[in-house]
């Protein structure tokens, strides 16, 4: 899932506020951007985890161009003190155990699974395309 972050100059002395809209409370300070997205990356899959562990439901994303929008609403002064970046994290792991189900598909959709997944880098199995297809709908 893509999460939108925010980085946040609190004073100009270097150091961000990085923090996850999507994930209320996951957030870091970071003396550089690089760090900043190192760290939030793993406060996310920190989050994630424990949100996994208590049975409660992932957060879906929303749109980057629509959190700018709340955040320049409700901080109208900060705005060009921010700037805004999209974490990608395969929340696969977070979602619970795994079931083996049948699924019937037509044979030509199944060859462009097939090939999509050859292809990529992102997608290691026929199933973690049709779980990242589903969570995209799911997240409508």
């Amino acid at each position: 899932m893509k999460y939108a972050i925010i980085f946040v100059s609190v004073k100009n002395d270097g150091v961000y506020q990085v923090s996850v809209p999507d994930l209320p409370g996951c957030a870091t300070n970071a003396d550089s951007i690089d760090l900043g997205l190192e760290k939030i990356s793993q406060n996310i899959k920190s989050h994630l985890a424990i949100l996994a562990e208590y049975g409660e439901k992932i957060p879906s994303a929303l749109s980057i161009e629509k959190h700018r929008q709340q955040y320049t609403i409700d901080n109208p002064h900060t705005h060009s003190q921010a700037f805004w970046a999209i974490i990608d994290i395969d929340i696969t792991a977070y979602l619970g155990k795994s079931h083996k189900i049948n699924v019937t598909l037509p044979e030509l959709l199944i060859k462009q699974i097939d090939e999509r997944v050859s292809k990529s880098t992102t997608y290691k199995t026929r199933s973690g395309f049709i779980a990242s297809a589903c969570l995209v709908e799911l997240g409508k």
